[in-house]
C-alpha cells in the first residue's frame, strides 16, 4: 500500500511538471501558425504626407517581422492621413495688398523696378513709390558707410555675444569669439549676406552701432531716399524699409565703389576666421551664370519682406539696375529677372551705355 501511494505521488509530481511545458509549446504552435498567414488584416493609422485637405486613402505595406528568430513577411494595411498645412505668413507688402497688383510679364515679386544705369530712365516699375521691409538688402548701405568711412580693412573685427540675433535666431557659421578682418567681415556680410558680420561691422563704428545707424540714416537721405528708414545693420528687422525707387538711388551709388562691386558678385571665396580658412558662397546663384554680366547686387529675406533682389546688370550693351521685392517663393525673385531681361533684350534700345565705375 505504501509503495502504490508513493507510485502515485511521483506520477501527480510528473504530470504537474509537464503541464506548463505543454501550454508553452501550445502558445508558440499557434503564434506559429499565425506569423505564416500571409495577409494580416490588423490596420495602423499613420501620417504619411501633409495636404490641405484630401480624404483617407488605405493601401497594403509589406513588412519584415523576427518571429522566433526567423524573418517573417507579413502585410499591414496603412491608412494616411492629410494634415492641414499652416497658412504662410502673410508679408508687409501682402498686408498692403500688392499682391494683387497684375503687370504684363506676370512677375511673383508684388513691386519691380527697372532703371536706366546712364540716365536714370525708368523702364519698368510696379509699386515702385511704396515703402517695405528691405530685409538684407540693408547690408548694401552698411557696406556704403563701411568704404565711404574709409576705416581700416585689416583691422580684426571680433564676433561678440552682441552680435548673436535673437529677434528672429538666424544661424551662423561664425562663432562667438570668432575673428576676421574688416575687409572679410565685409566681404560676406554683401556675397553671404552674413548676420552677424554685418552686426559686427556696424559696432565697430566710432560711436557704436546708434552711430552706424545714424550715419547709414543720414547717408539715405544724402542720397534722395526719402521713403528709407534703417534700425539695424544687418536687415533682420522689418523696421529696415525703402521703396524700389530708394534702391535704384542706393545701387547707383554703391556701384561708384570697386570694393562694393568686387565682394557683392564673388561667386564664393575663402576666408580666414581666426586663422581658419573657411568657405563661403553667393546667395545669388546669378553671379555664377555666365550668361549674366552683373556688376552689383544684393539679396534679402525675412518673412516680412519676401524675397528681395536688388542688382545691376549689362543686357544687350545696356547697363540697367533691377529692384525686386516681396517675391513669393525661393527661386522667383531670379526668375523675376530673368523675365524681365528677355524683356529688356526684345527691346533693342538704340542708345546703348555703359556707365563708368
Amino acid at each position: 500500500m505504501a509503495k502504490f501511494k508513493l507510485a502515485l505521488g511521483i506520477l501527480a509530481s510528473l504530470l504537474f511538471a509537464l503541464a506548463p511545458a505543454a501550454a508553452v509549446h501550445a502558445k508558440e504552435a499557434n503564434g506559429k501558425s499565425s506569423a505564416s498567414k500571409k495577409h494580416n488584416t490588423k490596420k495602423i493609422k499613420v501620417v504619411l504626407r501633409k495636404g490641405a485637405t484630401a480624404a483617407p486613402r488605405e493601401k497594403t505595406v509589406r513588412r519584415v517581422v523576427m518571429v522566433r528568430g526567423k524573418r517573417k513577411v507579413i502585410y499591414q494595411k496603412v491608412s494616411s492621413v492629410a494634415v492641414p498645412m499652416a497658412a504662410p505668413m502673410p508679408t508687409m507688402g501682402d498686408l498692403a495688398g500688392l499682391n494683387l497688383t497684375r503687370d504684363p510679364l506676370d512677375l511673383k515679386s508684388s513691386v519691380a523696378l527697372v532703371l536706366d544705369q546712364a540716365n536714370a530712365e525708368v523702364l519698368f516699375e510696379k509699386n515702385s513709390n511704396v515703402a517695405l521691409p528691405i530685409a538684407s538688402i540693408t547690408k548694401m548701405m552698411t557696406g556704403l558707410v563701411v568704404v565711404e568711412a574709409r576705416q581700416d580693412m585689416d583691422e580684426l573685427l571680433t564676433i561678440t555675444d552682441e552680435d548673436v540675433d535673437r529677434a528672429k535666431f538666424s544661424s551662423s557659421r561664425l562663432k562667438v569669439g570668432s575673428q576676421l578682418t574688416r575687409a572679410n567681415m565685409l566681404h560676406i556680410a554683401l556675397m553671404s549676406s552674413e548676420n552677424r558680420a554685418a552686426s559686427a561691422l556696424g559696432r565697430n563704428y566710432p560711436g557704436g552701432l546708434p552711430a552706424f545707424v545714424d550715419a547709414m540714416n543720414s547717408k539715405a537721405r544724402q542720397l534722395g531716399m526719402m521713403d528709407t528708414h534703417y534700425v539695424d545693420s544687418s536687415g533682420l528687422s522689418k523696421m529696415n524699409v525703402a521703396s524700389a525707387r530708394d534702391l535704384g538711388k542706393l545701387a547707383m551709388a554703391a556701384f561708384r565703389h570697386p570694393l562694393l562691386r568686387e565682394y557683392s558678385t564673388d561667386p564664393k571665396a575663402i576666408v580666414e576666421a581666426s586663422g581658419q580658412p573657411m568657405q563661403f558662397g553667393n546667395t545669388n546663384h546669378l553671379v555664377a551664370n555666365p550668361g549674366w554680366e552683373i556688376g552689383l547686387q544684393k539679396t534679402g529675406f525675412i518673412n516680412e519682406a519676401g524675397r528681395c533682389l536688388m542688382m545691376q546688370a549689362v543686357i544687350e550693351g545696356r547697363a540697367v539696375i533691377m529692384v525686386f521685392l516681396d517675391s513669393k517663393g525661393k527661386q522667383s525673385r531670379t526668375a523675376d529677372a530673368g523675365r524681365m531681361r528677355k524683356w529688356l533684350e526684345a527691346l533693342k534700345p538704340a542708345n546703348m551705355s555703359l556707365p563708368g565705375g
